[in-house]
C-alpha cells in the first residue's frame, strides 16, 4: 500500500512508540501523586512540556497538554471569547476556510450573542494582512486564522498578520495543525498568541495535543475537576502520550529543511504529471503551500469513486478532510476557493509522507490518470461536456 494521507494521521515514527514504550512500562504513576512513582511521572510530563516548547519558540510554562488539535481549538477561542466579552468587544474575524473545530465553535459563539466576519479568500486559498487589518474594528477581540489549510495546503502570512494583530492588542490564535513538525514555527518571531497541535499528524499518537498560550493570558476551562495543567485543564495528564508527542515533534522539527527540500521536488513531480490530465486543476497556491500537499480536481467525476478505485490499486488518498469524510456534501474549502459544486466533487488530496519513493510517484501518477480516464468513460457528466450539451469549467 501506498499511503498519501498523511493530512489525515501519520504512523507512529519508531522513536514515539519507543518512548510510549517505554513510559508505559516504567513511568506509570499519577503526575499529581506525591511519592516517588508520581514523581517520576511528573518529571516526565515536564521534560515533555520543556521539548514541546522548545520546538516552537515557547516557555514550557506556555504549554497546556489536549486531547488534540480539535480541544485546543475550542479553548483558546472561548478563552479569547471570555476575554473580549469582560471588555465588551464581541467580534471575531477568521476566514472561509478553517477547520470545522474553528467554524463550529465560532457558529456557537455567534448564538451567545457574538458578531464573527468569515473573510474570503482568494482563489489560491490565501487571505492577505492588509485583508485582516480592514475587517478590524475597535470590537474585535480575536483573529483566528489557521496556519496552513488542511486540505489544500496554503499557507497563510501568518507573521503579518500576527504582527498587526499585535499592533492593534488584537489576540491572535492559529490552528497550526497541519504546520507544527513540518514547516517552522516560532510563536515569538510569529506574533502568536494562541496555537494549535495535534500529535498525530507529525508522527505522534493519536488523542493528545498542546495549546500554546502566551504568558499572561488567562484561559477559560472546559474540563472541570481538578487541578492538573496549572488548573487549565482537569483530568489525569496521559504521560505516555505526551512523551511520546514530545518525541515525535523534537525529531519532526529537527528534520524539516531536509524533509522540505525532497517533499516539495517530489510534490511537484506529481502536480506536473497530474496536469497532464485534461480538464483538471490544481487547488491551493503552486508555491505557497505545504510541502507535502497535491490537491486536484477533476471535471467529470466523482471524487468518493476515484477514491475507492485508487484503493483498489493499492493506494490510500483522500478528497479532502478525515473529518468531514461521510459527507455527501462538497469541500467547503473548494467552494471557498471558487470551485463549483460538480468540480469540487471531484477533488483528491494527496498528502505525502517521508518514506513516498521515486517509484511511488510514478504509480501514483500513472493510477490516477487511468482511472480518471476509466471513471469518465461511463459518466453521464462527462458525455454532456464532450458532446457540448453542457460547457467545460477546468
Amino acid at each position: 500500500m501506498i499511503y498519501v494521507d498523511n493530512a489525515a494521521t501519520t504512523k507512529m515514527s519508531d522513536a514515539a512508540v519507543n518512548t510510549m514504550t517505554k513510559v508505559i512500562r516504567e513511568t506509570w504513576g499519577n503526575p499529581s501523586s506525591l511519592y516517588t512513582t508520581g514523581q517520576r511521572a511528573k518529571e516526565v510530563l515536564e521534560e515533555a512540556r520543556a521539548e514541546v516548547a522548545a520546538a516552537i519558540g515557547a516557555e514550557a510554562r506556555e504549554i497546556v497538554f489536549t486531547s488534540g488539535g480539535s480541544e485546543a481549538d475550542n479553548q483558546a477561542i472561548r478563552s479569547a471569547a471570555e476575554l473580549g466579552k469582560k471588555k465588551g468587544k464581541m467580534h471575531i474575524i477568521s476566514t472561509a476556510i478553517e477547520h470545522h473545530a474553528v467554524l463550529h465553535t465560532l457558529k456557537r459563539l455567534e448564538a451567545e450573542g457574538f458578531s464573527v466576519t468569515l473573510l474570503p479568500v482568494h482563489e489560491n486559498g490565501i487571505v492577505e494582512a492588509s485583508e485582516v487589518e480592514a475587517a478590524i474594528t475597535d470590537e474585535t477581540c480575536l483573529v483566528t486564522i489557521m496556519f496552513a489549510n488542511n486540505e489544500i495546503g496554503s499557507i497563510q502570512p501568518i507573521r503579518e498578520i500576527g504582527a498587526l494583530c499585535r499592533a492593534k492588542g488584537v489576540l491572535f490564535h492559529t490552528d497550526a495543525v497541519q504546520a507544527v513538525g513540518h514547516v517552522p514555527v516560532d510563536v515569538v518571531l510569529d506574533n502568536i498568541d494562541f496555537l494549535s497541535a495535534s500529535a498525530h499528524k507529525f508522527h505522534g499518537p493519536k488523542g493528545v495535543g498542546f495549546l500554546y498560550a502566551r504568558k499572561g493570558i488567562k484561559l477559560t476551562n472546559l474540563i472541570e475537576g481538578g487541578a492538573q495543567e496549572r488548573g487549565r485543564r482537569a483530568g489525569t495528564e496521559n504521560v505516555p502520550g505526551i512523551a511520546a508527542m514530545a518525541t515525535a515533534l523534537t525529531e519532526a522539527v529537527s528534520h524539516i529543511a531536509e524533509n522540505t527540500t525532497r517533499l516539495t521536488v517530489v510534490r511537484d513531480r506529481l502536480i506536473a504529471g497530474l496536469s497532464e490530465i485534461p480538464h483538471a486543476a490544481l487547488n491551493g497556491d503552486a508555491k505557497r503551500r505545504l510541502p507535502s500537499n497535491v490537491n486536484f480536481c477533476f471535471e467529470g467525476i466523482e471524487g468518493e469513486s476515484l477514491l475507492l478505485l485508487l484503493d483498489d490499486r493499492g493506494i490510500a488518498a483522500s478528497s479532502g478532510s478525515a473529518c468531514t469524510s461521510g459527507s455527501l456534501d462538497p469541500s467547503h474549502v473548494l467552494l471557498a476557493i471558487g470551485r463549483v459544486h460538480d468540480v469540487a466533487h471531484g477533488s483528491l488530496r494527496l498528502s505525502i509522507g517521508e518514506d513516498i519513493t521515486d517509484g511511488d510517484v510514478e504509480y501514483i501518477i500513472i493510477n490516477v490518470k487511468e482511472v480518471v480516464e476509466y471513471l469518465r468513460g461511463f459518466s453521464p457528466i462527462w458525455r454532456d461536456l464532450v458532446s457540448g450539451k453542457k460547457a467545460f469549467i477546468l
